[in-house]
């Protein structure tokens, strides 16, 4: 096999850099030590951060690969690389909430981290300029972001990783409060899941304490960023050496 080499930067994006490589269909990304809130307005360098969602993303796509929702990982590289396969990205972020946080509770005025019967799914537009703005089907097909069929897809594979990441978090002694993933388009036409999981993109909750596992411990100034990723990793490693497969 080729050995696979970083070629020419692609975009840096929040969190993460793009490049190509010498192989037209593999990726390489680069996950950065800063983080940001109000949608990249603020933005602050943070020790070993990338290495952590390196390497919590990379378990993640590997587990649920082991259960049969195919993404985009290839390998993990080094401790801040990985290695994906090229996808053409769907400007849309698929929203699953569990559990009432962030702007549903905000917007509605409901108990935090209310239960929901079933997930909520919800779309949003992917625009730096315009704020990411909540989109539904409708205006989905109209703007030609997506179709129809391409959006039940989603939400299908969406359905799936949801009930896979609660069983992974679950087994941490974490609730999984909502998620946030993106999918791209293969040069084959198949729709995979893509960008990353960590919790960058997930709201997190102890089971027992309701701390914040996530990013929001940024948001609101409320923690050390680098020690929760840290204990999110320790317990998610913990739980795949011992149960690969859950």
């Amino acid at each position: 096999m080729t050995e696979i080499t970083k070629q020419g930067l692609i975009y840096t994006g929040k969190a993460k850099a793009m490049y190509e490589t010498n192989d037209p269909e593999v990726l390489w990304v680069e996950y950065l030590d800063q983080a940001t809130a109000l949608n990249g307005k603020r933005k602050v360098a943070i020790a070993q951060k990338g290495l952590l969602n390196n390497r919590i993303a990379s378990l993640i796509f590997q587990d649920l690969a082991k259960h049969g929702i195919a993404n985009h990982f290839i390998t993990q590289q080094s401790a801040y690389v990985q290695l994906v396969r090229r996808v053409t990205m769907i400007p849309l972020e698929t929203v699953v909430r569990n559990a009432a946080s962030g702007s549903f509770e905000r917007k509605f005025g409901v108990d935090h981290l209310r239960l929901f019967k079933e997930p909520v799914m919800e779309f949003f537009y992917k625009s730096d300029q315009l704020d990411d703005p909540f989109i539904n089907d409708s205006q989905i097909v109209a703007l030609n972001v997506a179709s129809a069929d391409t959006l039940a897809e989603m939400r299908r594979q969406a359905q799936l990783v949801n009930h896979r990441l609660q069983e992974i978090f679950g087994a941490m002694q974490v609730q999984l409060v909502d998620f946030k993933i993106e999918f791209g388009v293969t040069t084959d036409g198949k729709i995979l899941l893509a960008d990353e999981i960590s919790p960058d993109s997930c709201r997190l909750v102890d089971q027992t304490t309701h701390e914040s596992l996530d990013k929001d411990v940024f948001r609101k100034s409320s923690g050390d960023l680098t020690q929760v990723y840290t204990e999110v990793l320790k317990r998610l490693a913990a739980v795949e050496e011992e149960k690969p497969c859950i």
